[in-house]
């Protein structure tokens, strides 16, 4: 009797995938400065082979269940092909680069969702703990050192270093990413679990704890980002609201809040977090001033970003641009080209590469399922629940409308969004994701 033939590849494996999406995310900015300089340009996109595999496996396993936003991504990214190459820019090449975040990376989130469950979000989230300590300690070195110095090297060994604009002749340390905006996405995360495990700390390492949540604090000032002390402060305000529900966690939470204080103040007795801070405070006022404050962050990056992208200009075409034209890649492989009429920010570069009708069709996408889960996030809270609620506070800052175009920006909506749905499945308790995907 012929015994049937089994699986190549098990469910195991396709974690096993996700789990070097995830440090490929966090450590390819590594190989491409330091490590693997000479491979700066085909290491930006390492993940998107894996990503292709993890697809292939999980549809063979009949793991990539078909739903409408899935279809939809899908639909637009391929008929977003031929726009481009017909009445676009003409490059298959950058239209196939521009598509793949709609044909690649966007349906591992589902796949995410459904090979992990809770306790693999855990899981992750214990190790990304444990990370945030010898990655603060880079950007504490980072911080202090001149951009000449190895920490600060830049793409493909850049010497002239990688660190952004800061204040006070400081630069913003890029950590282990190519770009400083790299470690407001990791902290943004790192907070989460931060907060989550300061709730349930029978289930973590306390030492470990303590020293992410010192790293959390420390990195603040030395990144000298608004951004993620922004993203901080909302992850905060999600906590607080999801412990008044519960008044063992509201103790806790007062507990872990005067923790944190007491941190902030042995921190302060130390010259090199005062040097920080200062530097923070100048880079703050200094912006405060000319962008107005918390409006400037709230307002005019994030709500007002949403808004801007509709007033785009009558001159873009129809069927836009061209997919993949408006990204470094893009202008790489388009000699240089660039294209005018174009909206600021994300909702805007989707519209202009994709045309006003698939390029709105995209716009809702993202808002109608950032609805989505942000309806189930809310279900489980009442449930008692707080990690999927926690997951949305990150999820909401960056899956509407961030940066799709940059691979970091988009490699951790990819990942965080799918991180939030697998929340939603209990291992043994819960075989499907809370979201309905019919």
């Amino acid at each position: 009797m012929m015994n049937e033939s089994k699986p190549i590849f098990s469910n195991a494996d396709l974690k096993k995938g996700i789990w070097i999406y995830f440090i490929l995310l966090i450590f390819e900015g590594a190989l491409r400065k330091w490590f693997l300089p000479g491979l700066a340009t085909p290491l930006l996109v390492i993940r998107d082979p894996l990503a292709l595999w993890i697809l292939v496996i999980a549809n063979g396993r009949g793991l990539l269940l078909s739903n409408i936003y899935l279809s939809s991504a899908f639909t637009i990214g391929a008929v977003g092909i031929f726009t481009a190459v017909i009445f676009g820019h003409g490059s298959l090449p950058v239209a196939i680069f521009g598509a793949r975040i709609l044909m690649l990376h966007l349906p591992l989130i589902f796949v995410i969702g459904t090979v992990f469950d809770q306790e693999d979000v855990l899981e992750m989230g214990k190790v990304t703990l444990f990370i945030s300590i010898p990655i603060g300690v880079l950007i504490a070195l980072q911080f202090y050192s001149p951009q000449s110095a190895w920490v600060n090297r830049g793409l493909g060994g850049d010497v002239e270093g990688s660190g952004f604009s800061g204040a006070m002749g400081y630069m913003r340390p890029a950590g282990t990413f190519s770009f400083s905006t790299g470690n407001t996405y990791l902290y943004s995360l790192i907070s989460v679990f931060v907060f989550y495990y300061w709730l349930n700390m029978k289930n973590i390492n306390k030492i470990v704890l303590i020293a992410a949540t010192a790293m959390m604090l420390l990195v603040i000032p030395l990144s000298i980002s608004r951004s993620l002390l922004f993203s901080i402060l909302v992850t905060f305000v999600f906590v607080l609201a999801g412990s008044l529900r519960s008044s063992e966690n509201l103790v806790r939470m007062v507990l872990a809040a005067i923790g944190i204080v007491l941190i902030v103040v042995i921190a302060n007795q130390f010259p090199f977090f005062q040097t920080g801070v200062e530097v923070f405070s100048a880079r703050f006022n200094g912006a405060n001033e000319s962008e107005g404050g918390l409006e400037g962050v709230l307002v005019d990056r994030y709500l007002g970003g949403l808004v801007n992208a509709l007033n785009f200009k009558s001159g873009i075409p129809f069927f836009g641009y061209g997919q993949g034209s408006i990204s470094n890649v893009g202008s790489m492989l388009l000699s240089g080209r660039t294209f005018g009429g174009m909206a600021e920010g994300e909702w805007g570069r989707t519209i202009a590469e994709l045309g006003p009708i698939l390029g709105l069709l995209l716009v809702f996408l993202r808002i109608s399922f950032s609805i989505k889960v942000a309806l189930a996030g809310f279900s489980r809270l009442k449930r008692g629940d707080l990690l999927p609620w926690l997951l949305l506070s990150s999820c909401l800052l960056i899956f509407p409308q961030g940066n799709w175009a940059q691979p970091t920006s988009l490699g951790f909506s990819t990942l965080v969004t799918g991180l939030l749905i697998a929340s939603l499945r209990e291992r043994a308790k819960e075989p499907e994701p809370e979201i309905e995907t019919n």
